[in-house]
Parts: C-alpha cells; sequence; structure tokens
C-alpha cells in the first residue's frame, strides 16, 4: 500500500512538472507559435521564388526598386542580424520589472512589420551587396539561419520573455524580436509578389 501511495504521489508531482513550466521558459503555446510562424514564412518565401529565372530574378520595376534576388538577400542578411539581436538581449541579466515597458503586444508586432502602407528605407548593413556570392548562395544562407532559428525556439530553456531589444519604434522582448524576424519576411514576400506582378516582369 505504502509502495502504491509513493508511485501515485511521485506521479502527481511529475505531471506538475510537465504542466507548469520553468519559470522564465516560453509555454508550449508561445514555443509553438513560434515555430510555426518561422516555418510558415520559410515556406511561403521559398514558394514565391521557386523556378526564376536569372532575367526575374533581377527585374527591378524602377531605378529605387530592389529585384528579387535583393529581396531575397536582404532577407538572409537580416535573419543572421536579427537573431544576434536576441542574444545580445540574452546576455543582459533577465529582468522581469522591464516587463511594463514592453508596450506592444505580440500579434501588434507582427502586424506593424508586415504592414506595407508604410515604407521604411532600411540601414546600410542591411542593404543588399552580393554579400553570399551569388543567388544560389543567398537562399541556401536564408535557409540554414532560419532552419537554425526554428530548431532554436524548439528547443530552448531561455528567458525570451524577461530579456529585452531597443528598436526605434520601441522595446520588444526577445520573444517578440523572433515573432518581429518571421513577420519581416511575410513583408519581403509580399514586394516580391508584387515585383513579380509588375506588368513589365519577364515571362521567363
Amino acid at each position: 500500500m505504502k509502495t502504491a501511495k509513493l508511485l501515485m504521489a511521485t506521479g502527481a508531482i511529475l505531471m506538475m512538472s510537465f504542466n507548469n513550466p520553468t519559470p522564465g521558459s516560453l509555454t508550449d503555446a508561445e514555443r509553438k507559435a513560434a515555430a510555426d510562424s518561422l516555418k510558415e514564412t520559410k515556406d511561403n518565401l521559398l514558394k514565391a521564388v521557386k523556378g526564376l529565372s536569372a532575367a526575374q530574378l533581377n527585374f527591378k520595376a524602377n531605378a529605387t526598386s530592389w529585384s528579387v534576388a535583393e529581396c531575397v538577400e536582404h532577407l538572409a542578411i537580416s535573419e543572421n542580424n536579427l537573431f544576434g539581436f536576441v542574444q545580445m538581449g540574452l546576455k543582459e541579466a533577465a529582468d522581469p520589472s522591464r516587463r511594463s515597458e514592453v508596450k506592444m503586444s505580440d500579434d501588434a508586432v507582427v502586424k506593424s512589420i508586415t504592414d506595407r502602407s508604410g515604407k521604411v528605407k532600411t540601414s546600410e548593413q542591411f542593404e543588399p551587396t552580393n554579400k553570399f556570392g551569388s543567388y544560389e548562395g543567398t537562399v541556401k544562407e536564408f535557409t540554414t539561419k532560419r532552419d537554425a532559428s526554428i530548431n532554436y525556439v524548439k528547443t530552448t530553456a531561455d528567458d525570451l520573455r524577461n530579456h529585452y531589444n531597443d528598436f526605434p519604434f520601441g522595446k520588444l522582448d526577445t520573444y517578440q524580436t523572433i515573432m518581429f524576424m518571421s513577420g519581416h519576411t511575410t513583408r519581403h514576400t509580399a514586394q516580391i509578389q508584387e515585383a513579380m506582378a509588375h506588368a513589365n516582369f519577364p515571362k521567363k
């Protein structure tokens, strides 16, 4: 009888541990939302550019617009830099007292970056300059970095909610920076689709 009671008590403790994440860690819902969003936006981008010819990849609607290839390079650069920004935020001590400084919800963060009604000139470090040597190299760089980001979100025990990044538009927690990165892919996938819909976009 004592053994049975001990096993039941142990089982209850294990269930409590399973259902209640470690303080500071992501909830199952947060982890799934971020991983799913990162994967979906990666897949949408790769689907949009699949099979494009060199002429299509390098077409520009005007002198100031980016080509499809340049948009993809910008995303590859951004993937590396934004994830590096997350890692910088994690180097600081976790500080739950600063949560009140985060003014935007997760949904608002994604909505703000995917809204293309306002155009913003990117900073020089994010400008496409054929950094990866070829379009194929650029796609490989983006895919490799994004897959690493997905794996990180799925497995990390880092406290992404109580570490922060400062953006020109306000403070985000590091989880929101990852969601921003995903939304940023959606923004430029839409830009690519817009270029492809142009009347002068090459047929092949």
